[in-house]
């Protein structure tokens, strides 16, 4: 994931008088990191990109309101917001076409690092593909908080300032959705590579 551009506040004080190439260049520097968050949260590959472009839309239009702080935090909560919309949209009208979820779930969620081996990607996204299975047991709170700490890195206050609640909140979601994927991943060893699954 690319580290935060180093004059990353000067990008946003630009974006804020209306430079829209500072703005893109904000959008460059995170639209990995939305995406992946996108991508965990909705587990469609064509739902993480429509709700990536509506965050970076969301975005630009209330760059305004950013009032400082960190600025990663800001735009990921914009993301979770997002997804929460698509969310509750996917429960207004559940369906979606068998042929849709099997492209969905045939595109993995990581890509190829140079340095590795085929076999080391396979197992890499093997496991990866585990994984997500199971944060889409959790509740979507849970799974922000869990995905924002453990994948993204934010401190417990970032995630607080992301979803909007306390820090206390914030431990007790990390808490229980690790202790549902334990659970989950007990119940389905099958599912790990044999080299994870050997070496419990």
């Amino acid at each position: 994931m690319a580290a935060p551009p180093q004059d990353e506040s000067a990008l946003v004080a630009r974006s804020q008088a209306g430079d829209l190439s500072a703005f893109n260049q904000l959008v460059e520097a995170y639209q990995g990191r939305v995406y992946n968050l996108c991508l965990r949260m909705l587990r469609s590959a064509q739902g993480a990109e429509d709700a990536t472009q509506e965050a970076f839309l969301a975005a630009y239009r209330h760059i305004h309101s950013f009032r400082g702080g960190a600025f990663r935090a800001w735009l990921l909560r914009i993301a979770a917001n997002a997804c929460a919309d698509e969310l509750r949209r996917r429960r207004r009208r559940p369906q979606v076409s068998l042929e849709q979820a099997s492209e969905d779930q045939e595109r993995p969620l990581d890509v190829p690092d140079p340095g590795e081996t085929p076999e080391d990607f396979a197992l890499r996204n093997e496991l990866s593909q585990t994984i997500q299975a199971g944060l889409i047991t959790l509740p979507p709170d849970q799974r922000l908080a869990v995905v924002l700490c453990d994948v993204h890195g934010l401190s417990y206050e970032e995630i607080a300032e992301t979803a909007s609640v306390s820090v206390g909140t914030i431990k007790s979601r990390i808490s229980r959705g690790r202790e549902r994927m334990r659970r989950y991943l007990a119940a389905h060893r099958e599912l790990l590579p044999d080299t994870i699954r050997h070496t419990e």
